[in-house]
């Protein structure tokens, strides 16, 4: 089945990771890029992921997971091997209408991780549900290397103009023709 992809707004949403080793660094820094409010509970935990912790001043804790845990949060990451833990907390998560992404089992996934890009304002997410991970990150890569770093700077100035014109049909043709402008000029490079 194909995942909706959509957009979450994180601002007042707490997040739990449970996991300190690898994948659950690159969840972290994948979500750091988005909120703050992100809190870890792991048996132990890598250097590189206390040292983005301690950079970031995030709460965790060095402890198992306990039932009642997510409770509080928003989004719950379960980046641990232990699939009957994962199935645990995804059924837990219910309970809390709290969304859950246990990582490599889409069974305990309520949201996956897209490859994304994040260039100032632009966010663009490639997924291919779960069929090529590899796919999704050579798309992203290929995306990557063809928007220019200009990009940001465009988007502040489409802002701005979104803000002072007065709204219609004719503020929507003028914007559309300058995006249009802008992408031809930087794919004719």
């Amino acid at each position: 089945m194909a995942y909706f992809p959509a957009f979450l707004k994180l601002d007042n949403k707490k997040i739990l990771i449970v996991g300190g080793g690898y994948i659950a660094q690159e969840k972290l820094e994948h979500l750091l890029d988005f909120t703050q409010d992100i809190s870890l509970i792991a048996l132990e935990y890598s250097q590189e992921m206390l040292s983005i912790i301690k950079e970031n001043n995030l709460h965790y804790e060095v402890r198992a997971y306990n039932k009642g845990d997510i409770k509080e949060y928003s989004v719950v990451i379960v980046a641990v091997d232990d699939i009957p833990l994962q199935a645990n907390i995804f059924d837990e998560s219910k309970l809390y209408n709290c969304l859950c992404n246990s990582v490599d089992s889409v069974d305990y996934c309520d949201f996956i991780f897209p490859s994304y890009i994040k260039k100032d304002d632009l966010t663009i997410a490639v997924s291919t549900s779960g069929s090529s991970p590899a796919m999704a990150k050579r798309i992203r890569m290929y995306l990557e290397d063809t928007i220019p770093n200009s990009i940001g700077s465009f988007l502040q100035e489409m802002k701005e103009l979104r803000k002072t014109l007065p709204k219609g049909k004719e503020r929507m043709k003028m914007l559309d023709l300058k995006a249009k402008n802008y992408i031809q000029t930087w794919s004719n490079k």
